[in-house]
């Protein structure tokens, strides 16, 4: 199970994972999360239906153009992605109809790009990405990041953005406040929400906590 985490299309994983970046320095964006969100996919898919060779080909694929967090073209990554997935698919001989469905489905994953998913993969794929920003391995993602683009963990002066707009490119913790505790409100299928309520809750914990041992709570 550990040598084949895409079952049960391992063999179309093989093919797609080659085609990805060769030189990924964003752990929040590397071969693990794309393992997540296919676990993800999967618990969706099982109670939502949907075609899995259309989900595991935008999974693998939906991050195929690294864009920083920090990069003007950031809102323009998921279509950058959908149409390199297009290009690959192309060149493997999949049908039109099918590379559409999977573009689509790339397209439409992002949060910042702000497209509405259509399809049921589209949807799943949406939701699947998104849980895995929020949770346990949400917080963990975000001060990764953070670190990455040389953020604090907290404004010193003022943990609790009093008086202000909130700075979540200085100040790590008030990226909960900009998008993480806004994302369980928008999920697409009842079981992406259903997850997605409990990872919630585990962020709003934390937050509860990390104010408290800071001394604001």
């Amino acid at each position: 199970m550990a040598n084949a985490p895409f079952l049960p299309l391992q063999p179309l994983a093989d093919e797609l994972l080659p085609c990805l970046p060769a030189a990924c320095t964003d752990g929040s964006h590397d071969r693990a999360h794309i393992q997540r969100v296919w676990s993800n996919a999967r618990r969706i898919q099982a109670k939502e239906g949907g075609d899995l060779e259309i989900l595991l080909a935008a999974t693998v694929l939906h991050d195929c153009v690294a864009v920083e967090k920090n990069s003007p073209l950031r809102d323009r990554a998921s279509t950058l992605s959908a149409q390199r997935a297009a290009a690959i698919l192309t060149g493997m001989g999949w049908p039109a109809a099918r590379i559409e469905q999977v573009a689509h489905a790339v397209q439409t994953h992002s949060y910042s790009a702000g497209i509405a998913p259509l399809s049921l993969e589209a949807k799943i794929l949406q939701d699947s990405d998104r849980l895995d920003a929020i949770g346990a391995m949400g917080v963990a993602r975000c001060f990764y990041v953070a670190g990455r683009m040389g953020s604090s963990l907290y404004d010193v002066k003022n943990p609790m953005a009093e008086g202000r707009d909130y700075r979540d490119n200085q100040f790590a913790i008030e990226h909960f406040h900009t998008k993480l505790l806004k994302l369980a409100s928008g999920f697409q299928t009842a079981e992406g929400a259903r997850l997605a309520t409990l990872r919630h809750e585990r962020l709003a914990s934390f937050l509860d906590d990390f104010m408290d041992e800071i001394g604001t709570a």
